[in-house]
């Protein structure tokens, strides 16, 4: 019915949706939306590093948003400057400086709208082994985490007594967020990463009475949207990525409609609203 190349779009995006749910989730709880943004943009400078050093492009994307990850907690516990200056800093400075690595290689052909914008309809297959291994290895890892990143994020202070360590477990968020972002670039590309990680979550949190519930609501609103943008892309031959976007974008605007019933509020979107 299909052709192989939109199955194989929806395989992968489905995976990233699925994986992306959660994440987005402490995301919104946490407010740390500009920090998807800064590791979403240094993303660029790994793939310019990849390719001046000929080296694995999602890896090499990976170890780049690593680095700017802890750098980022460093810089902040020097308190320096306030959180939101750093991101700043961070993100349009790694962006400029892969735009510049880029432009100096003039021997490399390079395609920057699919990377900023995504490709889906080119993944192969070995890019889906690569989307679904990695976004078990990231629930995985979410699962064992779950208890000290959701105690940490309603009370930090009271996850330290506990012993819940959660500077360590914002450290593995991180870089848990660095592995997503590695695997989702060739999906929706680097400028709309982060909006896959915040619009459903955004979403699912009309719906949901407890984080659990907000999770997995999130990566099923995903993967409704990256089936209907597909689809939409197909019908009317628009961008792949930004139209996965629009879909979620159309069902958070549903979420709002005053017909839609919220069915409750965990605890911790009660402490985002009330700080």
């Amino acid at each position: 019915m299909f052709d192989d190349f939109f199955l194989r779009a929806i395989l992968a995006g489905v995976g990233l949706a699925l994986t992306t749910g959660p994440l987005g989730c402490f995301i919104i709880w946490r407010r740390m939306a500009y920090f998807g943004d800064t590791i979403s943009h240094s993303a660029l400078l790994g793939v310019a590093l990849s390719l001046l050093f000929q080296l694995n492009l999602t890896l090499s994307v990976f170890a780049v948003a690593a680095l700017v990850s802890i750098l980022l907690l460093f810089l902040q516990r020097r308190q320096a400057l306030s959180a939101d200056a750093l991101l700043g800093i961070l993100s349009h400075a790694t962006l400029a400086i892969g735009l510049v690595i880029v432009a100096f290689m003039s021997w490399v052909r390079i395609d920057l709208i699919a990377f900023l914008f995504g490709d889906i309809l080119a993944v192969s297959q070995s890019d889906i082994v690569v989307i679904w291994v990695g976004g078990i290895f990231v629930l995985a890892a979410i699962a064992w985490l779950w208890r000290p990143l959701l105690a940490s994020t309603v009370n930090p202070e009271l996850a330290e007594a506990e012993g819940l360590r959660p500077e360590r477990a914002r450290l593995f968020f991180m870089l848990l967020m660095a592995v997503v972002i590695a695997i989702a670039m060739k999906i929706v590309g680097i400028l709309l990463i982060t909006a896959l990680l915040i619009i459903p979550a955004a979403t699912a949190r009309r719906f949901a009475g407890t984080p659990e519930t907000m999770a997995i609501f999130a990566s099923l609103l995903g993967a409704v949207a990256v089936v209907g943008g597909l689809f939409g892309s197909l019908r009317y031959d628009t961008p792949s990525g930004p139209s996965i976007v629009v879909a979620a974008l159309i069902l958070f605007i549903v979420s709002l409609l005053p017909l839609v019933r919220r069915s409750g509020t965990p605890a911790a979107q009660q402490r985002g609203q009330s700080s």
